[in-house]
């Protein structure tokens, strides 16, 4: 089982005036891979509370797995990487470059895309888009390794080559 947290960025879904639609996509795909949603956040687009949620999570509720959603574009209030940046203590550039480019395939405005992903301590960061198509485009992508990636980072697995 992934110990995973879900982390939703939005002003409106946090005053309740708009569903969560994309966090209940990422639940949906991460059990397929044995992923256990243990902490689910629904919080405004501010930098300091998305950091210090992403750090309680990492940190004292010891996931292994948070999921971010919303945040990545070009608003004003668009700082989800900035957050994430500021709590991350190595970058996964690899796994944001696979997302924008298989989005890229579905539409342009994919390079539009600010999202991140990193560690901290014990725990994969993933940024997506705040909307369900984006959330299963991107999810889609890097579900696939994800189980090893935890597996390495949290020392249960050693190696990463494939073998023939």
């Amino acid at each position: 089982m992934i110990k995973v947290g879900i982390v939703t960025a939005s002003d409106k879904g946090s005053q309740g005036l708009r569903e969560d639609e994309s966090g209940k996509v990422i639940a949906q795909m991460v059990d397929t891979i044995g992923g256990s949603v243990l902490e689910y956040r629904l919080i405004p687009d501010e930098r300091d509370q998305i950091a210090n949620t992403l750090k309680e999570l990492c940190d004292d509720k010891k996931l292994e797995l948070v999921v971010t959603t919303g945040g990545t574009g070009f608003s004003p209030r668009d700082i989800t990487p900035e957050a994430t940046l500021d709590v991350i203590e190595r970058q996964v550039p690899g796994i944001p470059e696979a997302m924008r480019a298989k989005s890229l395939e579905i539409t342009n405005r994919a390079m539009l895309s600010r999202a991140v992903a990193g560690i901290r301590g014990k725990t994969l960061i993933i940024n997506l888009p705040g909307s369900p198509k984006g959330v299963r485009e991107c999810l889609e992508v890097v579900l696939p390794v994800l189980p090893h990636a935890i597996e390495i980072l949290t020392g249960s697995a050693g190696e990463c080559a494939v073998k023939p």
